[in-house]
């Protein structure tokens, strides 16, 4: 079935989708899990906050920006094949599915990890199995991301994909601060329940596992299915998916402000996305925020959010989305920097609400901007699409593995903050001279005509 572009219905579905798995992304792994994590690896350990992962010792934080980093690689090799076969196959809708439930099922498994608490002596409880599942969590994640994403452009015209991409981003923040709110129903009323703070913890495991199955059905139901390329009955699973890569990465090469706008979205996106996912370690081991604390800031940032990724696309209505993207970098270098001044919890609070502001904006914006610079009109989406969270994706590993390395060398996050500062720069460079090409090219269009 091909979707009827600009359909209310199928736009409402696919923000749905939004809605269902960004309360993993914003709620366990950017808020609960990892000072879940710093906690109870941190609690009477007398090796103070480093671990044993199958036999390898490391500190907490560090290993959990190495199995994050991990997943993403692990997407990065898988999704190019899926998403050819899925273009090919017209199995769009099923590789969303098979995605999420792999996702949702890991995440309720991290109820299963635990610590004995205040017993001595110290002991985890299926360590190796929570950070498995933390890991798997997390290719489910990035794996139904990537198919949704690839709906896009076959949703709506190029001159609604601004507001639909910012409807997307709107919905899955909203939908994260309701979760927020039903997680922090035990975790700040765990003595009204008589339950422990970390089991508390666990419970919101539970609570985001079924939240993100339960509303992807919306999605499931709504979305269309695909449609499978004309071609060969002979296509090969293996060598067909590399083989549509090539051809639309060949394509991409001849795309001038696409090829020019992906390095610079590589190397911005290192920095946006890794602080977005080390943000609460950040705040959990260096500042020692309670998990309560946490939450209500990351429920604050969730917030403030929606309201820049409205503001934002207003703003790329004003002045284009290159310009505006460039100025949301240029204040994305400023904060990372600030990052490493920041000793106090009034202080990271501070930063918060301001990384909140520019976060649901560049997120949109660049999807929408991607979307834009791509050929229209064609059924090969989700290949094209894989270019782009591909690039994200890489970035992800490039910041977590550089971040973590960081730490551990010097054993503090703040070195780790300035590095990626250096990432910010770059892409704000890139995006400068992508608005110098597109000025140019403007200019020769006009003397032309």
């Amino acid at each position: 079935m091909k979707a009827v572009k600009n359909d209310k219905k199928t736009i409402w579905a696919w923000a749905m989708f939004d809605w269902a798995n960004q309360a993993y992304n914003m709620v366990i792994t950017s808020t609960i899990f990892p000072a879940y994590l710093v906690g109870i690896t941190s609690t009477n350990n007398p090796n103070k906050d480093v671990v044993t992962f199958f036999g390898h010792k490391y500190v907490n934080t560090v290993l959990s920006n190495y199995v994050l980093g991990l997943s993403y690689l692990t997407i990065v090799v898988l999704l190019p094949i899926l998403t050819s076969i899925a273009d090919y196959k017209g199995h769009k809708k099923l590789y969303l599915q098979i995605f999420t439930w792999l996702g949702s099922l890991a995440c309720a498994g991290l109820y299963f990890f635990y610590a004995n608490g205040d017993k001595q002596p110290f002991h985890l409880y299926n360590f190796e199995w929570g950070m498995i599942c933390f890991g798997l969590a997390s290719v489910g994640y990035c794996g139904g991301f990537v198919f949704y994403n690839s709906y896009l452009p076959q949703i709506a015209t190029e001159d609604q994909v601004d507001a639909v991409s910012a409807k997307g981003f709107i919905y899955g923040f909203a939908g994260s601060i309701v979760v927020q709110l039903l997680c922090l129903i035990p975790v700040m009323g765990h003595d009204l329940f008589h339950i422990t703070e970390d089991y508390a913890a666990r419970i919101s495991f539970l609570i985001v596992g079924v939240w993100w199955i339960g509303f992807s059905f919306i999605a499931f139901y709504i979305l269309p299915k695909g449609t499978p390329n004309a071609g060969s009955h002979n296509y090969n699973i293996l060598t067909g998916g590399f083989k549509e890569l090539a051809k639309v990465w060949k394509k991409v090469k001849e795309l001038p402000l696409l090829k020019r706008f992906l390095p610079a979205f590589f190397f911005y996106s290192v920095g946006v996305q890794t602080i977005m996912l080390v943000a609460a370690n950040f705040g959990a081991k260096e500042l020692k925020i309670p998990e309560d604390n946490l939450i209500t800031v990351i429920l604050t940032i969730q917030v403030v959010a929606i309201i820049g990724a409205a503001f934002t696309a207003k703003l790329s209505e004003k002045f284009g989305n290159v310009k505006t993207l460039t100025g949301i970098v240029l204040f994305w270098c400023l904060i990372c920097a600030s990052v490493y001044f920041v000793t106090t919890a009034v202080e990271f609070y501070i930063a918060a609400a301001f990384v909140g502001v520019v976060m649901g904006g560049v997120q949109s914006l660049s999807r929408s901007t991607y979307s834009k610079f791509i050929p229209q009109n064609i059924p090969d989406t989700a290949s094209y699409f894989s270019f782009y969270d591909v690039t994200e994706k890489l970035s992800i590993v490039v910041g977590l593995f550089t971040f973590g390395y960081v730490e551990s060398r010097s054993n503090t996050m703040r070195n780790s903050a300035l590095v990626l500062d250096c990432f910010f720069v770059i892409g704000l460079l890139l995006l400068l001279l992508l608005v110098v090409y597109q000025a140019k090219a403007k200019t020769a269009e006009a003397v032309t005509a």
